[in-house]
């Protein structure tokens, strides 16, 4: 609220206690006359009763009543000029109240008197209320609804919104406060734009790293095909064979790149189509070079919902982790169920702590038994993704080792 509203309030109330001091001093002023008339008139009677004339005719000459302390009727009569509203004076002879002289004043006068009363009473709550309610709506405008407004725009800040900003009066109180708030919406919306455009640039770095690798992949690839058409060995041929079907599978993944940085792993898409089980074990056997793997049963043949892209991303994982981990020979089996086929990949190394296997799965989680090799934690984490975007799943547990188990669907 401004200096000058308060002032104005100050002085407004300082004119009507001015007014109402003026209208009393007046009413004292004409109170004042009437006392000295009816002086006047006191001394002329007092005279007049001392000359021994009829006390009648001085009632009748000076319109007043003479009551005497000794008249049978003087309490009556007394009580009677009392509630007429008379101008009353005491009477003394000889030193001592002898009785009253009252004149008789316009019956209506005390009424009017009241009435007056009444109305500057009135008068004066009427004033003082419109000036509390003057008050109440300068403290609304000037402190309640700016909060209101501070608080409105606090919600959409909550919510996001950042380009609304906060309405400010030019005369508002709070205007340094509430201006901050401002300042810090848009330091906020700066912010949001800034993490905006880095992670544009993130992308775009991705991007180009991706197609600077493709290059390379390409060449392997190539190479790989040239050495198809000329080898004759088989062993040589079957190694150039899984070095092509891993150069194709990091040119697909190089692929989504394009689409996903390191935090948006999970957007990364898994199309299912329908396929042969009998990849499943081609997979595996691809895996070999890893170590020692060792198919307990043949596969049952049926077809499955799977992105084989993916599902070999799965594997892979799991059969890396369990040689980076575990160093020994990974077991598979395969069981067929009415509803699909469980994969079940296990090692004889010494597991996960049972503490930590709850947390195996979880995005960039690191067991303690990783120390000295090379990991982002992600591995896991993007394989039950995969399964589960795939209809299937994937179970995690210690039995004399470390066993992951693969649900496909069946069609």
């Amino acid at each position: 609220m401004k200096i000058r509203y308060i002032a104005g309030i100050y002085t407004l109330i300082l004119l009507i206690v001015v007014a109402n001091m003026v209208l009393k001093v007046k009413k004292e002023e004409n109170a004042i006359v009437d006392m000295v008339y009816f002086n006047e008139q006191f001394m002329l009677i007092d005279e007049e009763l001392k000359d021994g004339n009829d006390r009648t005719e001085i009632e009748d000459l000076y319109q007043c009543k003479i009551l005497y302390l000794e008249d049978e009727n003087y309490e009556s009569r007394l009580a009677e000029v009392i509630q007429s509203g008379s101008m009353i004076l005491d009477y003394y002879r000889d030193g001592e109240i002898y009785g009253k002289i009252a004149w008789q004043i316009e019956g209506d006068a005390y009424q009017k008197l009241r009435e007056e009363l009444f109305l500057e009473s009135l008068l004066l709550c009427v004033v003082l209320l419109l000036i509390g309610y003057f008050i109440l709506a300068m403290i609304y405008f000037n402190f309640i609804r700016p909060f209101k407004n501070l608080q409105q725009f606090s919600s959409q800040v909550a919510k996001g919104n950042l380009d609304m900003p906060l309405k400010m009066q030019k005369n508002n109180f709070f205007g340094a406060f509430t201006e901050s708030f401002d300042i810090m919406r848009e330091e906020l919306k700066r912010a949001r734009e800034s993490e905006y455009a880095a992670n544009i640039s993130k992308k775009e770095l991705v991007a180009e790293l991706s197609h600077d690798i493709k290059t390379p992949v390409a060449t392997i690839k190539a190479t790989c095909e040239v050495l198809q058409v000329k080898e004759k060995n088989p062993d040589i041929l079957e190694k150039v064979e899984v070095i092509s079907n891993k150069a194709e599978m990091i040119d697909n993944l190089i692929g989504n790149l394009f689409h996903a940085t390191l935090d948006e792993l999970q957007a990364l898409k898994v199309e299912v189509t329908e396929e042969s089980s009998l990849c499943i074990e081609k997979m595996l056997l691809d895996l070999k070079y890893y170590g020692e793997i060792i198919l307990e049963n043949s596969i049952p043949e049926c077809l499955l919902y799977m992105d084989r892209l993916r599902l070999e991303q799965v594997v892979d994982n799991i059969i890396n982790n369990s040689f980076k981990y575990a160093g020994t020979a990974i077991f598979v089996s395969f069981d067929e169920k009415d509803n699909g086929i469980y994969v079940t990949i296990r090692d004889k190394g010494p597991g996960v702590p049972e503490e930590e296997l709850i947390l195996v799965k979880e995005k960039f989680y690191r067991g303690s038994n990783t120390k000295g090799k090379s990991g982002s934690g992600l591995g896991l984490y993007l394989a039950e993704n995969f399964m589960s975007q795939m209809q299937g799943g994937m179970d995690c547990y210690n039995k004399d080792g470390f066993v992951t188990i693969l649900f496909l669907k069946k069609v």
